[in-house]
């Protein structure tokens, strides 16, 4: 068991994709009233709404636990469709990985849609855990505002 690794996950949707990564980049304060089992807040510390460089505040229910996480927005591909979180100093993601980047994909071919979840990090030691709880939330959360577009 290594200390670094990558996790991905690849979601089928329905929904618009440019209308879903929109909520995630400009909107994810929306988050906790369309996913309010997972997400419990988004808050906007610094910077501005889908800005590369601002931070925003999640508080959410990972394994049953309030967890409050502070990301940085580090950056944006509009070719690709896809956003780039990192956390940001003095958060508590840092005390058990050395990094941890978050990367969210939309894709669109033709009928087929998925979002594709990467999670590249490295632990600060073996005990650490990997990070499958977190690609799980962010999976389900990709469900759930699937749900709420489709609406």
């Amino acid at each position: 068991m290594g200390l670094s690794g990558r996790k991905v996950a690849q979601v089928d949707i329905k929904c618009n994709v440019d209308v879903f990564l929109g909520l995630l980049r400009d909107r994810p304060h929306n988050l906790s009233k369309i996913a309010p089992d997972h997400i419990l807040g988004c808050e906007l510390q610094e910077g501005e709404w889908g800005a590369i460089g601002s931070i925003v505040l999640w508080n959410y229910k990972i394994d049953g636990k309030t967890v409050a996480s502070k990301q940085v927005l580090e950056a944006i591909n509009e070719k690709q469709k896809s956003i780039t979180y990192t956390p940001a100093e003095g958060d508590a993601m840092l005390q058990i990985y050395k990094s941890l980047k978050a990367h969210v994909q939309v894709r669109e071919n033709g009928e087929a849609k998925s979002v594709t979840w990467t999670l590249e990090y490295e632990k600060i030691n073996e005990d650490v855990p990997d990070p499958n709880a977190l690609i799980d939330l962010a999976c389900n959360v990709t469900k759930v505002i699937e749900n709420h577009l489709l609406k």
